[in-house]
């Protein structure tokens, strides 16, 4: 890296963060058969574009890119290799074959013509199936799938306790297999659960094992396998009961094909993460826009920001590398269904003194004609100062910079398409931040502080 060259590209971005706003936008539009993008982006130009690709290059991030799918140490700091990627690979090894892992399970699963299917976990563990599962939208299904994450007895009694007396499946997905608030499900369940009616997901199955799962109802993931990124992986088993999983890995291999290849396709699809990732920087380092608010316009999507919201700050929530230049690393993410926030934080947003930037995701159904409009005015009103009428009161901030994702259908294969792109956004952001974004010791670190006052305190049994 030359470090005289890195300085030079820091200070030009940061006289320019000094100078007047733009008034000219950065313009950029991605269009495939899986996604299609439009940035909305005032205050970033190709100028700063430039630079930070510059930038791009003396920090060798493309070699990065390389290094993260070949399987080489990139997680530098717990020593290992980020894998979640081999699932979606166009012809996984046995290790990360998803059809070959959960196969014999699932046909057990299918025969069994269970009533609920009843998942515990937290983190990733929770939020990856959960999302799915919303997005799947089988209304003929005759399985009721729920959710526990666990660390409030009162959510087990009001999810499982009505449901002890039907033909229930339970599945603990968890990592480590050691959370508190799993563990703490387990207890509760007590002896509703039995041999056959409860399996383990985990990476951990010597935990599994001692708390009596057998070795059959077992379904192990690598250790290289992030909780966060885990949603490829047999953690969402429950999506491929009555689903094609498949559909949704080959989405995400997809995009893997197009971030590591040389096609007039892939170099659209680099410019795409290029754009998100270092208008991100360039917002949250010189813009002073500290927060991003993610807004989905399909009730499908309706925690698609709650799931972004731990990849991202879980990600790229880290202290700044004293060798970077930048200071802000990750932005706060916020958001939810859309329609419902422009009744809650959309003032504040369009008026308000907060600084922000905004991700806006819709699918043109049939059935959302509404959020579909909702989605595109919102974009432009966000964007530009707007007065539809001659009152003042009415007249919008416009500085909010948007990027507007578009999927042609919602379909597993889009969305599989739509999240490894978010996560190549995230590594790449990552890469030009130099910092870690498969480590966690933050949270590790709350989970011990926990631990002092769970000692002191009975739990309820």
């Amino acid at each position: 890296m030359n470090k005289k060259r890195v300085q030079q590209v820091f200070n030009a971005l940061n006289k320019m963060s000094k100078q007047p706003l733009q008034k000219k936008k950065f313009t950029f539009s991605y269009k495939s058969d899986l996604l299609e993008y439009k940035s909305y982006l005032s205050n970033f130009s190709s100028e700063q574009y430039k630079l930070l690709d510059g930038l791009f290059d003396e920090l060798a991030v493309q070699d990065s890119i390389q290094s993260l799918f070949a399987g080489s140490i990139v997680n530098q700091t717990e020593n290992r290799s980020a894998l979640h990627h081999r699932y979606r690979a166009p012809d996984p090894i046995p290790e990360f074959n998803f059809r070959k892992i959960c196969g014999p399970l699932l046909q057990k699963i299918k025969k069994e013509k269970y009533q609920n299917i009843i998942t515990f976990g937290i983190g990733g563990s929770y939020e990856g199936p959960k999302l799915l599962q919303e997005f799947l939208f089988n209304p003929g299904s005759n399985i009721n799938y729920s959710f526990v994450s666990g660390p409030d007895k009162d959510e087990f009694n009001s999810i499982v306790k009505p449901l002890l007396a039907q033909k229930n499946l339970y599945i603990f997905a968890s990592k480590s297999l050691s959370t508190d608030e799993t563990l703490s499900c387990l207890k509760w369940l007590g002896k509703n659960r039995t041999a056959k009616n409860a399996i383990a997901i985990t990476a951990n199955s010597k935990s599994a094992r001692a708390l009596g799962f057998p070795e059959e109802s077992i379904i192990s993931f690598s250790e290289s396998v992030g909780g966060r990124y885990s949603i490829w992986s047999p953690i969402s088993l429950t999506a491929s009961i009555e689903n094609n999983f498949i559909g949704f890995l080959q989405g995400g291999g997809l995009a893997d094909k197009l971030l590591l290849g040389n096609s007039l396709d892939a170099k659209k699809y680099q410019k795409l993460i290029k754009t998100l990732a270092f208008s991100d920087i360039w917002f949250s380092n010189f813009g002073n826009k500290k927060n991003r608010v993610v807004l989905t316009y399909n009730w499908r999507l309706r925690s698609f920001a709650n799931y972004i919201q731990q990849l991202e700050m879980e990600s790229l929530g880290k202290p700044s590398n004293v060798q970077s230049l930048f200071h802000e690393t990750g932005q706060t993410i916020f958001g939810g269904f859309g329609s419902t926030a422009q009744h809650s934080y959309f003032q504040l947003l369009h008026q308000g003194t907060s600084q922000a930037s905004a991700d806006i995701i819709l699918s043109p159904t049939a059935q959302s004609p509404l959020s579909n409009a909702q989605a595109q005015g919102q974009a432009s009103l966000l964007s530009s100062a707007h007065n539809a009428s001659d009152n003042l009161l009415e007249l919008t901030n416009g500085n909010t910079p948007v990027n507007l994702f578009i999927l042609p259908k919602l379909s597993l294969k889009e969305l599989g398409f739509l999240l490894a792109t978010w996560e190549h956004r995230v590594f790449i952001t990552a890469c030009m931040l130099q910092i870690n974004p498969f480590d966690q010791f933050g949270v590790v670190a709350g989970k011990k502080m926990a631990n002092v006052f769970i000692k002191k305190i009975p739990v309820s049994k």
